[in-house]
């Protein structure tokens, strides 16, 4: 099986439609998480421009741990009190963070990263993980992103059954 990254083109929200669409084809028919993760992970990273890491952590009932993603490599564990991905597991809300260095217990896994935004990841109350996407530009992330890339998300955590 063959699959091509999308050209996004038109308004950003016709953009991020498109985009739900192509990872609502990439997972259709298959539930295993790990699969779905990293071809999403690769599906975001390679599709948006000014990311430098794209990726998923897994909820192990403790704390979040690195799963599939695109990029540098990343922190192992993070625990549910620190930084932007334990703020959006423990609080259920997603994180925007237009100067990560502004954040004062921000965990730094690559030092080019300037912007963040993280989503819960959630399904009947129970917490899956997190989704995070890492800019090396301020400011990266818009409330378009936001709603659009919450989509992406939500495709994840659908196709998990």
């Amino acid at each position: 099986m063959s699959f091509d990254i999308p050209d996004l083109t038109g308004s950003i929200t016709e953009r991020y439609a498109d985009l739900a669409d192509a990872a609502r084809g990439l997972v259709s028919g298959e539930s295993d998480r790990i699969a779905n993760a990293a071809n999403l992970s690769a599906l975001v990273y390679h599709s948006l421009p000014q990311l430098n890491w794209v990726g998923f952590y897994l909820y192990d009932g403790t704390e979040l741990v690195v799963g599939p993603f695109q990029g540098k490599p990343a922190c192992i564990r993070i625990p549910l009190d620190r930084g932007v991905c334990g703020a959006a597991a423990r609080t259920r809300e997603t994180q925007r963070v237009a100067d990560v260095h502004a954040v004062p217990d921000h965990i730094a896994c690559d030092g080019d990263s300037r912007s963040e935004l993280v989503i819960p990841l959630v399904a009947r109350d129970q917490l899956i993980g997190v989704f995070d996407l890492d800019s090396p530009v301020t400011d990266r992330f818009t409330a378009a992103d936001q709603a659009g890339l919450e989509a992406i998300a939500a495709v994840f955590v659908e196709s998990l059954g």
